[in-house]
């Protein structure tokens, strides 16, 4: 009996893969983040509207090519240099500690505590955005979906007040929500820090007390409202 034909060798899954070289693409991170670095020193020195992608690719160093392969052209730059401030753990970690407050007073420090850190990390990646929501459409959309994130998390903070039972009589959510915006929105940190040359500790401190002030029944003494965890 003749031995049976040997079946050919099935492909292997990794075949037809392209292999990626560790150095090739740790090389590929390096030139995007040189690419966003320079870029947002750009739109800080010059403004969004004066920078073209050639001004990028100069400031980098690399060819104009480079740039819209690595990192697309102005407005996708922009979208992930504040996709990168929305990764931020800090608005995580600050709703999860509204959430833990046992009185009004510590919801609304640490709401504005967590808050300023935001605001002062990201300062400038957010005046760049106001500006060029003036000039480009995407940036408009990107700076619409940013505030609504940040009223979406003031609104945990309203919703814990009113569990507290601390808010004032007759006082909506949605009005909770936007004083909060009001005191706590990027425009009040950049006129008190910015326009004013007011401390970060300072603009917490004044921002927190007047927050405090226009939703906080100043009828019940701070533990009435306390709740089991």
């Amino acid at each position: 009996m003749s031995p049976e034909p040997a079946r050919p060798a099935r492909p292997s899954r990794e075949a037809g893969r392209p292999y990626q070289s560790p150095r090739r693409a740790r090389a590929a991170a390096e030139t995007r983040a040189a690419i966003l670095a320079a870029a947002m020193r750009l739109f800080l020195s010059r403004g969004y509207g004066a920078v073209t992608v050639a001004d990028i690719a100069r400031e980098a160093a690399v060819a104009v090519p480079t740039v819209y392969a690595s990192a697309g052209g102005k407005s996708a730059i922009l979208a992930t240099l504040i996709d990168e401030t929305m990764r931020d753990p800090v608005g995580a970690a600050t709703l999860a500690a509204v959430r833990q407050c046992q009185t009004p007073h510590e919801v609304t420090a640490v709401t504005v505590h967590g808050v300023r850190i935001e605001n002062e990390r990201y300062h400038d990646v957010i005046q760049v955005m106001v500006a060029a929501a003036t000039l480009d459409e995407t940036a408009t959309a990107t700076l619409t979906g940013s505030d609504r994130r940040v009223r979406q998390a003031l609104a945990q903070t309203s919703r814990r007040l009113r569990d507290l039972r601390a808010l004032k009589p007759g006082m909506t959510l949605g009005t909770a929500t936007g004083i909060l915006w009001f005191y706590l929105g990027h425009q009040a940190w950049h006129l008190l820090v910015a326009g004013q040359q007011w401390s970060w500790d300072d603009a917490e401190q004044w921002l927190g007390e007047q927050a405090a002030t226009a939703l906080l029944d100043p009828g019940p003494k701070e533990n009435a409202g306390r709740t089991s965890a």
